[in-house]
């Protein structure tokens, strides 16, 4: 049997799959493209992300993806309060403000 044609597979600690899961998500790169530089099968990130994207890390830490999805969720909060905190002023103006018809014309 010919030893190049089974060769062992490789093996890669947590450490070194995590930080590949976190190049590929905050690179902009295509899984392909990342997996092509780190010398990796594309599906092969693909399953370390999915895995690895389930897991809380046990310290309490969050991932740079929780960190992301909690910024973009506050992003649209914080946009939606502004819109409302105008409105209210804008109403608050038309309601404090004094009416024409209200002097008639002429003076009291």
């Amino acid at each position: 049997m010919n030893q190049e044609a089974t060769s062992p597979r490789k093996r890669y600690d947590e450490a070194f799959k995590r930080s590949a899961v976190q190049h590929w998500q905050t690179s902009g790169k295509s899984a392909a493209l990342v997996a092509h530089e780190l010398g990796l099968n594309a599906g092969t990130l693909q399953q370390w992300k999915k895995r690895l994207g389930t897991e809380r890390p046990a310290t309490g830490l969050r991932t740079v993806a929780d960190l992301e999805a909690e910024n973009r969720r506050l992003r649209r909060e914080l946009h939606q309060v502004v819109q409302q905190r105008d409105i209210l002023k804008k109403t608050l103006g038309i309601l404090s403000a004094p009416s024409e018809s209200a002097w008639n014309g002429s003076e009291p």
